[in-house]
């Protein structure tokens, strides 16, 4: 083994490039909010900030909004959130003479993860992703890195894996368990088509080979199986499994659009390399010459504080590995109202067929069904001759909960947040109109609209040479009939509530 890959407890460098890697994942989460969070969960919402009030306590869902639930102090959070993001991606705190270079780390990351934190727990379904709680957590951990000359804490760095492992073994561990075709090796069959939101590389993916999709089966089993156990591992074997877990989440990014989840993932991932890792892998570049400082101790408070956080971390992980080893497990699930430790996991289920919502409006007095016109999403397909486009890791919150809608005929309690995105299409209202990709009804907001529900699938390479569409659709029936703003007016929610017809 060469002597530049010996094990190591030197971290400075690590702690670097870990810090700006989780600061562009922060960036972008808080412009996400900045964009999104007044139009979906603000005081005139889609979700408003009263009824997070009204129904939630504070100290189940703590947030700086069930305090101060106003508009202005949401765009300020957001913005805030983005400014000290962009302090953190510059190491601002590096900048400072060595005893001030901790407590202003701590204080950066510590205002950032309490800011999101807001968000997160006034979001609701919104903010009900696995990556939210993963980014709280993984936010958590970075105020106990420090900053400056002196190392990081190593114990806040083997904190970093223990989440990482939860991430990665806990995926594995529900998809084993979860669906018989992950156990077939089948279900990669239809994952690149019905994903939530498919992106310029997932119908090349979806036409690969089968023999190519079962290997792939297989490949994801081991990576989140048995790698993890490698993130433990003396150096370089806990590098070698940083390296597969960074270059599978690649591959996930390469196929699909999952907002920030695998690039967060893969962030983490950067806990299992060592200093000793970092300068060997750059001596075996051609020119390329890295050195780690000779850095001191991390400062005694610092360490005191990250042994007090990793007892703390202990205690609350009881839950999350009883759930890990539940045959029943739950994922992306939080135990507690800071969402410090937490369980991860995704598509312990595969859906088999893709279903779509197509939302119409229409200005005529008797419309012929020439006469409605289809609103375009910013991510989820409508127009069949379109290519499903890239937004990872910008999260397209609206656009992820069609998704969940469509798999019901008709919306259920987690959508009533249909009926106010409807009321504010008929209303021409500029925070929902900025929710989607395009307005078709510019300066005039139709008189009725109405949403169909529709079994999408990729075309076939053959149809797509012949017609250079992407998409084949067939509509399955009618999800919110036809309404206006009138009835909106008159009878609210229940405008929407209407047996669902098929054909």
């Amino acid at each position: 083994m060469p002597d530049a890959f010996a094990w190591t407890e030197s971290y400075w460098l690590v702690r670097l490039v870990f810090q700006r890697a989780l600061a562009v994942v922060y960036v972008v989460a808080f412009l996400v909010a900045a964009r999104q969070f007044r139009a979906l969960a603000g005081e005139d919402g889609l979700l408003p900030l009263d009824e997070y009030v009204d129904r939630t306590a504070f100290r189940e869902r703590p947030s700086l909004f069930h305090l101060f639930p106003d508009d202005r102090v949401v765009g300020a959070a957001a913005w805030t959130g983005v400014a000290l993001a962009v302090c953190a991606l510059l190491g601002v705190p590096y900048w400072l003479p060595d005893p001030y270079a901790v407590p202003a780390s701590m204080l950066l990351w510590g205002a950032m993860w309490a800011l999101y934190l807001s968000f997160v727990n006034a979001g609701r379904v919104f903010y009900g992703y696995g990556w939210e709680s993963m980014l709280l957590e993984t936010g958590f951990l970075a105020v106990f890195l420090g900053a400056g000359p002196s190392g990081p804490p190593v114990v806040v760095m083997w904190l970093l894996k223990w989440v990482l492992f939860r991430n990665i073994f806990g995926a594995g561990l529900i998809k084993i368990r979860g669906d018989d075709c992950w156990r077939e090796l089948t279900c990669l069959d239809y994952h690149y088509e019905t994903q939530p939101m498919p992106n310029p590389g997932s119908w090349y993916v979806h036409h690969l080979p089968e023999r190519f999709h079962r290997l792939e089966a297989l490949g994801n089993h081991v990576v989140e199986l048995a790698v993890p156990f490698l993130f433990f591992a003396p150096q370089p074997y806990a590098a070698i499994g940083g390296v597969a877990t960074i270059a599978f989440q690649l591959w996930l990014m390469v196929s699909g659009n999952f907002s920030w989840l695998n690039a967060l993932s893969a962030v983490q991932a950067i806990a299992t390399f060592s200093d000793g890792v970092l300068t060997g892998a750059a001596s075996l570049l051609p020119g390329v010459s890295l050195a780690a400082p000779t850095v001191a101790p991390a400062p005694l408070p610092l360490r005191i504080a990250a042994w007090l956080v990793a007892l703390v971390v202990l205690a609350l992980s009881v839950r999350p590995v009883t759930n890990l080893l539940s045959e029943s497990q739950a994922m992306n699930t939080s135990f507690d109202p800071l969402s410090l430790v937490n369980t991860y996991g995704a598509f312990g289920s595969v859906t088999r067929e893709r279903y779509q919502l197509v939302v119409e409006g229409t200005n005529a007095d008797d419309p012929s069904e020439s006469d409605w016109t289809a609103y375009k999403f910013a991510g989820q397909p409508v127009r069949t001759d379109e290519r499903p486009p890239q937004w990872a890791p910008y999260h397209l919150r609206l656009d992820w909960q069609l998704w969940f809608a469509a798999m019901r005929p008709r919306p259920g309690p987690r959508q009533r947040w249909v009926a106010p995105f409807l009321a504010g299409l008929l209303d021409g209202d500029e925070a929902t109109l900025s929710l989607l990709g395009e307005n078709p009804f510019e300066g005039d907001p139709p008189e009725r609209v109405r949403v169909f529900r529709y079994r999408y699938r990729f075309t076939t390479p053959a149809e797509r040479a012949e017609t250079g569409e992407w998409w084949r659709r067939e509509r399955l029936g009618t999800y919110v009939a036809p309404v206006s703003g009138r009835e909106f007016e008159r009878r609210g929610q229940r405008a929407i509530r209407r047996p669902a017809t098929t054909r």
